[in-house]
């Protein structure tokens, strides 16, 4: 069962989330602030976390300030939950390694829809105890080597650390090698959602993937932006 960690400080959100959560089978552990979080990651029953539902303006520690030291260590899927005000934290957020935000009020299909969306993306990256597929299935740009079975990424013969997220974008822009790819398109397809303020979304996972697979994220020599249009990867 995969087990989903909540941290809001106001308790009928927390319970209202569980409810969903529970209903499709998911196992909960609630929190009312970023420290109890941070706490819980650090803790053995952290290792069993497969998504945290993070809310942003917390006492004690805020989401953001959790965030960013749960990513120095786990690349466990995380959702912002956040206020239609807090559009300057959203991206802040992603820029520090969010994976996705839900606005409150949020809609209940929306927000299983997302879990189940990042759930699947961890779960088939093996960051949890699914068994990898036999065989390969490897795509290869320059000295980017993606190996699509095991869920892993390679430069220049060094293992390269994705969250799904950066996975999903990768994969599906080596898919469509020197093709460019708009941010709208990118979007839609890894998120399986509509394209609203997609172009920031996209273009902070795009700058951490450069960080990752690129010996000079500033001058890229694969992943590279076509100005107005969107992105493509080329060898």
């Amino acid at each position: 069962m995969n087990k989903v960690l909540i941290c809001d400080d106001e308790p009928d959100i927390v319970a209202a989330i569980s409810i969903y959560l529970e209903s499709e089978g998911l196992e909960v552990i609630k929190t009312s602030n970023g420290k109890e979080a941070l706490d819980i990651m650090n803790s053995e029953a952290g290792k069993d976390v497969s998504l945290l539902l993070l809310d942003i303006m917390m006492p004690v520690m805020d989401g953001i300030t959790a965030m960013a030291a749960i990513r120095k260590f786990s690349n466990v899927p995380v959702i912002l939950l956040t206020a239609k005000s807090e559009d300057a934290d959203k991206i802040m957020g992603l820029n520090i390694g969010a994976d996705d935000y839900v606005t409150k009020p949020f809609n209940p299909v929306e927000l299983i829809a997302r879990v189940r969306s990042q759930l699947r993306r961890y779960t088939q990256l093996g960051c949890m105890t699914a068994p990898k597929d036999e065989g390969t299935d490897k795509m290869v740009v320059g000295g980017i080597e993606l190996d699509d079975k095991a869920k892993e990424v390679y430069l220049d013969g060094n293992k390269v650390s994705l969250t799904p997220i950066e996975y999903d974008i990768l994969k599906l822009l080596m898919q469509h090698q020197g093709e460019v790819l708009s941010p709208k398109k990118i979007y839609e397809a890894v998120w399986h959602d509509q394209a609203l303020g997609a172009e920031s979304t996209v273009a902070v996972h795009v700058r951490h993937i450069r960080e990752k697979i690129e010996y000079d994220s500033a001058n890229p020599r694969y992943l590279k932006a076509v100005w107005g249009h969107g992105y493509k990867i080329e060898s």
